[in-house]
């Protein structure tokens, strides 16, 4: 009897610490600080731009920050929430310290965790001036909108959230940037946005059997290095030669963030969001940064394979009437694709992308050239201008099998290494995803 109760007593003390710790919030370096003094405007807002913030909390239709986008995750659908500054349902009543546990902790206000669905891991890596700066944007420069936030469509148990400060507690880090000292001005600045503000590894990294990112700097060399999401397969922004930028220059990375497009590509997919609505207004020093940094992240041979080679062959094959009769992949890409990209797979300069080479088509997962197949490319908007050309949505023209007869075509011509694509693969995507819009998506922040 005494063995039972001091393993009960044992039991309630660390039930209820462990209690404790899953609902305190935490110290922030604002605790007790006065009211913050007003920054300018173009501090704070480029900060928002740096997050991207408008992207995830605003709908398309809707008021800028008031929320309301659904975002699909292995547990169910969540809504991102309204960041306006309404006191009723946006966040006017936050002080400057709830503001940074909520943005670097992912700690509500009145102590609810935040899915991580949040980038909190990455922008817990911001400074103390930058979290600042961009609650003075919120507080006072952003419209309120009253606007309630929406419910998960997460079942119980799985919408518990206080288990989360003990994912926290692992995978999350607590301290802001350190520059590396052997590292220049350039290389550090970027390493900043891209590890913190720019959030890049919630989409680029892989992710954990507990969904969070397995690597968060470029310590490990699983950072970056390529992951599906939602659809897309974003690919390496490592120097991987094949599903990386191996073959990209700094010059080319840095075009492709402020144009939106180079030799290699054209902004597509969640991509095009961020470009329209965060990199094209960054400032050239900052993406310069951010190319010195990415363009130092090493490849992985072993998981890259031999460096993609042009092969012209296929575009002789394609001239041959004995080889369409024989393909069908062949005859529908001719029929489909041919005019814009080309017998010889190169696209037409900057504008329209090559297919020759194209990550996306030699990642291991093909989810992003079925996705863009079924569903088109959104409007590419630089500098205010709408994109002239993108890519069509072919969903109510050709079935799932013709899908997967084109794309297992290009994904192995002109030396493409991606592999054959499934009649399987192209039904489920096109069962989970929707056409992307034609309208022009640059969302505004005020």
């Amino acid at each position: 009897m005494k063995r039972l109760t001091a393993l009960l007593a044992i039991l309630v003390v660390a039930g209820s610490g462990a209690w404790w710790f899953a609902t305190r919030i935490p110290a922030s370096p604002f605790d007790g600080a006065a009211p913050a003094a007003a920054t300018p405007l173009e501090r704070g807002e480029y900060v928002a731009r740096l997050g991207d913030c408008v992207a995830c909390h605003s709908t398309e239709h809707g008021a800028p920050f008031a929320g309301g986008l659904p975002m699909g995750t292995p547990l169910g659908t969540i809504f991102a929430t309204n960041i306006t500054p309404d006191r009723e349902t946006g966040i006017g009543g936050y002080t400057l310290s709830q503001f940074d546990n909520a943005v670097r902790r992912g700690i509500g206000a009145d102590g609810r965790r935040l899915y991580p669905a949040m980038p909190y891991p990455s922008y817990a890596r911001m400074s103390d001036e930058d979290v600042r700066a961009l609650y003075d944007y919120f507080q006072r420069h952003v419209q309120p909108v009253r606007q309630a936030n929406q419910a998960s469509h997460i079942p119980w148990p799985l919408n518990m959230r206080w288990p989360l400060a003990f994912w926290n507690l692992v995978f999350a880090p607590t301290r802001p940037y350190q520059a590396a000292p052997q590292r220049d001005a350039a290389w550090n600045r970027g390493a900043y946005l891209v590890e913190g503000a720019g959030h890049c590894g919630s989409c680029h990294t892989p992710r954990g059997l507990a969904m969070q990112e397995v690597a968060l700097d470029s310590s490990d060399p699983r950072y970056l290095s390529g992951a599906l999401l939602d659809g897309w397969y974003a690919p390496s922004l490592r120097g991987d030669p094949n599903s990386g930028l191996g073959r990209w220059s700094e010059e080319e990375i840095f075009a492709y963030l402020k144009r939106g497009r180079n030799r290699h590509s054209v902004v597509f997919g969640s991509m095009m969001e961020a470009f329209n609505n965060s990199t094209q207004f960054m400032t050239d020093d900052d993406l310069r940064g951010i190319a010195r940094y990415l363009k130092s992240l090493p490849g992985d041979p072993a998981r890259d394979g031999a460096p993609w080679q042009y092969d012209p062959a296929t575009r002789t094959a394609l001239a041959s009437p004995a080889t369409l009769a024989a393909s069908p992949g062949a005859r529908g890409y001719m029929a489909r694709c041919g005019t814009c990209h080309g017998a010889d797979g190169q696209g037409r300069g900057e504008w329209i992308p090559p297919l020759a080479g194209a990550s996306s088509l030699l990642a291991p997962d093909a989810a992003s050239a079925i996705n863009i197949t079924l569903n088109g490319a959104g409007r590419v908007v630089a500098g205010g201008v709408a994109d002239a050309y993108r890519m069509p949505s072919l969903r109510n023209q050709i079935n799932d099998r013709e899908v997967a007869e084109i794309l297992s075509f290009i994904r192995t011509a002109w030396g493409n290494r991606g592999g054959a694509v499934t009649e399987e693969q192209v039904a489920k995507l096109r069962s989970q995803t929707n056409p992307a819009s034609s309208d022009v998506i640059v969302l505004q922040m005020r």
